[in-house]
């Protein structure tokens, strides 16, 4: 009896533990989440996350003549994105020394940290209206809409979807097994915290559970990054919100 009571002690005692670990939006109504709640879903769940990803170095003239290239790309991801006075300390053209100071900055590649978010999930449209912190506003449309924050400002002016035109190729939804799913629309915009990049993705590629991760990788402009998402993970009240 004695071993019987101890048993359920322990029993109680972990679950309640694992009830403490558990976040607000898994135990706690939406309506009653607070503001730090809602922060948090924004932050740091299984629909927003902080990546580590790369900005790839600079080619040199030559190389870029070579791909038929004059100069060096400009636009979304190619400007703004190397540290101000990290212009070379050798030609530019030639780095003929070890490969070690005498190289800058923009001759190496280097790592960046962006925020990748599910703007399309219910739990986070739920968590931005509580927070006050709205979307990107993005233009109408059904779909998986996952949102780049982070990317250097390149101080653009332009319509968010022509701006977005050339990154459409660059992106891609992948899961084992299957066809690699391409946007149908992506959108750039210019905030004080520098660019946001919306990629919609078709309801017609159908992700399920079944599917076990979906991982997004893309390109913008030297930016390269690529982030699996836990399917299993992204359930809310009972259902798989994407």
């Amino acid at each position: 009896m004695r071993n019987f009571l101890m048993q359920s002690l322990v029993t109680m005692a972990a679950a309640a533990h694992l009830m403490a670990a558990d976040p607000a939006w898994k135990i706690t109504p939406a309506a009653q989440w607070t503001q730090e709640d809602a922060r948090q879903v924004l932050a740091a769940s299984p629909w927003s996350k902080e990546i580590r990803a790369v900005i790839t170095r600079r080619l040199t003239e030559d190389q870029l003549r070579e791909g038929g290239q004059m100069g060096q790309p400009r636009g979304i991801g190619n400007e703004g994105v190397d540290p101000k006075g990290s212009g070379p300390t050798v030609s530019p053209n030639v780095f003929s020394g070890p490969g070690g100071d005498d190289r800058s900055p923009r001759s190496l590649s280097r790592p960046i940290t962006l925020k990748l978010r599910w703007e399309s999930a219910l739990p986070v449209r739920l968590a931005e209206l509580k927070s006050h912190e709205f979307e990107p506003p993005t233009l109408q449309g059904d779909g998986y809409s996952i949102a780049v924050y982070g990317v250097p400002s390149a101080k653009i002016k332009g319509d968010p979807t022509q701006l977005g035109e050339p990154l459409k190729n660059l992106a891609a939804l992948k899961r084992e097994g299957k066809k690699d799913v391409r946007p149908v629309r992506v959108e750039v915009f210019q905030q004080e915290s520098g660019l946001v990049i919306v990629y919609l993705f078709p309801l017609s590629a159908e992700i399920s559970k079944k599917d076990g991760r979906v991982r997004l990788e893309a390109q913008i402009g030297r930016i390269v990054f690529a982030q699996d998402f836990e399917l299993s993970e992204m359930e809310f009240m009972g259902k798989l919100e994407l």
